[in-house]
């Protein structure tokens, strides 16, 4: 695990997300939709996916401050689908503030001959949940690999009343100590995907 995510003091609002199986799944989203739709659709808007996950996990406009922690394997230099997408040149130490607040990117690569995919997000997570700072976690998993581990972390570490966990999947999930939304809402949103296209003729 990365020695300045141990050492960071964390602010009161936290999304932990897995980059590479976000990508995917907008990927997926974006095929299926395009045929369904008939028309092109354009890379997600990553601010955008961002404020929607934000408000998904409660939170609300005001002066907030929400540090974004996308993880993703060393090999992938980007996130594909998304603009802005490369970890380096335009995530990783960037920050944008909107009426929900300010938010502070970080991309965390995984040094795969050092530790897995899975055990460091579930260490991260493990890390987020003992900072007696974060009150609101929002947290995007490769759910069909590791939603157990998540399930189990956040049930073993997640014991302060005061601290509020939203699990994001594409689909619902075995409940635990923590509220449930469903990933592709948000990613719609910021793929420009109106609900009004779906009920077309």
């Amino acid at each position: 695990m990365n020695n300045k995510f141990h050492n960071e003091d964390l602010s009161e609002n936290v999304i932990l997300a897995d980059g590479d199986y976000v990508d995917k799944v907008a990927f997926d989203l974006t095929v299926n939709f395009e045929r369904m739709i008939g028309r092109r659709i354009p890379k997600a808007d990553t601010a955008r996916w961002i404020d929607c996950v934000a408000l998904d996990g409660g939170l609300r406009e005001g002066d907030n401050k929400t540090q974004v922690i996308i993880i993703h394997d060393k090999s992938r230099g980007a996130m594909e689908n998304f603009v802005p997408g490369v970890y380096a040149d335009e995530l990783d130490g960037k920050a944008f503030s909107d009426n929900l607040g300010e938010f502070l990117i970080s991309s965390l690569p995984i040094e795969n001959d050092v530790t897995t995919a899975e055990d460091m997000f579930i260490e991260a997570l493990e890390v987020i949940c003992n900072n007696k700072n974060v009150k609101r976690i929002m947290v995007i998993p490769d759910a069909e690999k590791i939603y157990g581990k998540v399930r189990e972390t956040l049930r073993l570490y997640l014991d302060d009343e005061n601290k509020r966990a939203t699990v994001f999947a594409m689909q619902p999930m075995q409940g635990g100590n923590f509220r449930q939304e469903i990933l592709g809402y948000s990613l719609m949103q910021a793929l420009g995907i109106k609900s009004s296209e779906l009920h077309a003729e």
